[in-house]
C-alpha cells in the first residue's frame, strides 16, 4: 500500500516537473532591450540648412515642422523632432544639442497631445553591453534636458539601441558621428 502511494506522488511530481519544462522550453526568454523593431533602417537624412529631405518615394520633402524638420527614421516614419548628436564616448550635451532641444520643448508647448520615445543609439565601436548602456545614458540626458525646460516627463520616455540600429553604415569618423544621437519616436 505505501509502495502504490509512493509511486502515485512520484508520479504526480513528474508529470509537475514535466510541465514546468515545457512552459520554460516554449516560453524562451524575453527579447533584448532595444530590440523592439526588427529589419534595417531606411533613414534619409536632411540638409540641415534647407530643413528639406527625401520622402520614401525618392521625392523632396518640405520641412515637417517649423524647427526645420529631420527626414525619415526607420521605416519611412516621419518625424518632426531634429535628431540630437553627441561626441564620442559621451552623453553630455553640446551646445549646439541644447539649441535642438530648446527648439523641440517649443514645438512640445505647440502640440501638447503628442508623446516622444527618445531612442538612444551609438557608434559602432564597442561591446553590445556598453553601448545599450551609453544609448540609455544619452536618451536620458535628452529626457533631463527637456523636463527642466518644462516638458512634462510623462510626455516623454526612453530607451536604447545601443549600437544595433545604425542611421548610416560604414566604419570611419563621418559615419560614427551621425550614428551618436538621440532620435524622437512621436506617437499620438
Amino acid at each position: 500500500m505505501i509502495v502504490q502511494e509512493n509511486n502515485r506522488w512520484m508520479s504526480v511530481g513528474a508529470r509537475v516537473a514535466a510541465c514546468v519544462a515545457m512552459a520554460v522550453l516554449f516560453t524562451g526568454c524575453p527579447p533584448k532591450r532595444g530590440n523592439a523593431v526588427s529589419g534595417p533602417g531606411t533613414a534619409r537624412p536632411v540638409d540641415p540648412g534647407t530643413g528639406y529631405g527625401q520622402g520614401p518615394s525618392g521625392g523632396d520633402v518640405g520641412p515637417m515642422q517649423r524647427d526645420g524638420g529631420t527626414g525619415y527614421d526607420i521605416g519611412d516614419t516621419p518625424s518632426p523632432l531634429a535628431d540630437v548628436n553627441f561626441e564620442y564616448d559621451s552623453a553630455a550635451l553640446t551646445p549646439a544639442a541644447m539649441e535642438i532641444l530648446q527648439r523641440h520643448a517649443l514645438w512640445f508647448k505647440d502640440h501638447p497631445g503628442v508623446r516622444a520615445t527618445l531612442q538612444g543609439h551609438c557608434d559602432e565601436r564597442g561591446t553590445v553591453e556598453y553601448n545599450l548602456a551609453l544609448g540609455e545614458q544619452r536618451s536620458r540626458a535628452v529626457y533631463d534636458y527637456l523636463t527642466s525646460v518644462g516638458v512634462p516627463g510623462t510626455r516623454l520616455s526612453t530607451m536604447s539601441f545601443g549600437k544595433e540600429r545604425p542611421l548610416v553604415m560604414g566604419s570611419g569618423e563621418e559615419s560614427w558621428a551621425k550614428n551618436r544621437r538621440v532620435h524622437f519616436d512621436i506617437s499620438g
